[in-house]
């Protein structure tokens, strides 16, 4: 999946032939190149993707834009608040994990690695 960032153009100049731009993003600063948008003006709102001005936006669609993204980053927030002392990321717990039970396939990988059998395995 890609995302594009709406931001505000607040400085145009150009650059070896291409047009780019100082975009904010509610207070951070980019520059972007405006290539893909030539009709670009000080103040509009543009979608950047990878430093490229893909289109332009409306204010009204920037700001709702901006503050979904907003809302979404207060959700992961407050999922790492969850985090115990230490952790770099959440923790990954899967069905297996959680049972104590191995798919087949890495209870087989693990015996052959000289791992001791499992109880009740033939490993």
């Amino acid at each position: 999946m890609c995302l594009g960032i709406p931001g505000r153009v607040v400085e145009i100049h150009d650059e070896g032939g291409l047009p780019m731009g100082k975009v904010d993003f509610g207070g951070v600063r980019k520059e972007a190149c405006l290539a893909y948008v030539p009709e670009t003006q000080i103040g509009d709102y543009v979608i950047i993707h990878v430093g490229f001005a893909i289109s332009r936006v409306d204010e009204e669609e920037a700001l709702k834009t901006l503050e979904i993204l907003a809302q979404m980053g207060e959700m992961v927030e407050a999922e790492l608040a969850t985090m115990g002392p230490g952790m770099d990321a959440p923790a990954v717990v899967s069905d297996e994990a959680a049972t104590g039970r191995l798919p087949a396939r890495a209870a087989a990988a693990g015996a052959s690695a000289g791992a001791p059998p499992r109880p009740g395995g033939t490993g």
